[in-house]
């Protein structure tokens, strides 16, 4: 099994900025991406970006250029800047993993979620 775990959500005003981090942990062999989704009430979960292994980043429309993906394969972290925080960014924000974990198997693995606030 894999756990993820958020920290660094919180209450921010527009404009400001907050860094979220997320811990992959457990059978884990190898990690092929990461990222992070958002889903605020009453509306569906959303992509915010994805990093894989290697780097290679994808963003959701609505951050680009605000919002920056970093991987640490070392440590399977993944974090999320966020910068020029908008009232509409504010949701709850869950981490995910794609992952080998050791049997094999190849599954994608989600956080609790971490709440994130934009409001002055």
């Amino acid at each position: 099994q894999v756990q993820l775990v958020e920290s660094g959500g919180g209450l921010v005003q527009p404009g400001g900025s907050l860094r979220l981090s997320c811990v992959a942990s457990g059978s884990i062999f190898s990690i092929n991406t990461m990222g992070w989704y958002r889903q605020a009430p009453g509306k569906q979960r959303k992509l915010v970006a994805t990093i894989s292994s290697g780097g290679r980043t994808n963003y959701s429309d609505s951050v680009k250029g605000r919002f920056t993906i970093s991987i640490d394969d070392a440590k399977n972290t993944v974090d999320l800047q966020m910068n020029s925080l908008k009232r509409e960014d504010m949701a709850v924000y869950y981490c995910t993993a794609n992952a080998v974990i050791r049997s094999g198997v190849i599954n994608t693995y989600w956080g609790q979620g971490t709440q994130v606030t934009v409001s002055s």
